[in-house]
C-alpha cells in the first residue's frame, strides 16, 4: 500500500461518504475530492440534468470519466457515488486503492433522504417511494460494495467514532 494510495470511500446514497470523507482529509491532511461535485463541476449539470439528457448510462459514463481522471493522481480522500460500483471498470480503479465501506441500513438511509431537501436533485433509480428504492438499491449493490472493501464501517455511528476507527485501518493497511 503506502501512503500515496488513494483511499475512496463507498456505499449507499446518505451514508455519509461526503461528511466522513472531508474530516479523513483533514486529519491526514490530503486533498478530498466527492466524484458527484467533480461530475457537476466538470459538466456544468446536476445529476437529475445530466440523466434527463442523457439517462442514467450517460450519467455512468460521466461518473467513470471523471474516476478515470481522479485516480492519475495519488494519496486522496475520494468520496464515490452511490453507483460508480456498478462498472467493471471503476471498480477495477478502485481495487488499487484502500477502499472503505460506509454500511447503513436500508431504514437509516432512507430516513436521511428524506429528512435532506437536497436529494431532490437526484432523480428515482426504480420509480419506486424512497424507502422500496432505498432497499431494493442497496440489495443490489452491497454485493459489490462488501467485495471492494478493505475497511467496512458502520454508517449510523458518531461521526468521531467512524473517523477514529478509519484513521486505526487505514494506518494499519499503509503499513503493509
Amino acid at each position: 500500500m503506502g501512503k500515496a494510495t488513494n483511499i475512496y470511500l463507498i456505499g449507499a446514497r446518505a451514508s455519509g461518504k461526503t461528511t466522513l470523507g472531508r474530516k479523513l482529509a483533514a486529519a491526514l491532511k490530503r486533498p478530498f475530492v466527492d466524484t458527484d461535485r467533480r461530475i457537476r463541476l466538470a459538466t456544468g449539470k446536476t445529476v437529475a440534468e445530466l440523466v434527463e439528457a442523457g439517462g442514467w448510462e450517460g450519467f455512468r459514463q460521466a461518473e467513470a470519466d471523471v474516476l478515470g481522471e481522479v485516480a492519475v493522481f495519488s494519496g486522496q480522500v475520494v468520496s464515490c457515488g452511490g453507483g460508480l460500483v456498478l462498472r467493471q471498470e471503476n471498480r477495477e480503479v478502485l481495487e488499487k486503492g484502500i477502499v472503505l465501506y460506509l454500511q447503513a441500513p436500508a431504514e437509516v438511509l432512507a430516513e436521511r433522504l428524506l429528512r435532506n431537501p437536497e436529494n431532490a436533485q437526484r432523480p428515482s433509480l426504480t420509480g419506486q417511494s424512497i424507502a422500496d428504492e432505498v432497499r431494493q438499491v442497496l440489495a443490489e449493490r452491497a454485493p459489490l460494495y462488501e467485495g471492494l472493501a478493505r475497511i467496512t464501517l458502520q454508517a449510523d455511528a458518531p461521526l468521531e467514532r467512524l473517523v477514529e476507527l478509519a484513521l486505526a485501518e487505514i494506518k494499519r493497511l499503509e503499513r503493509r
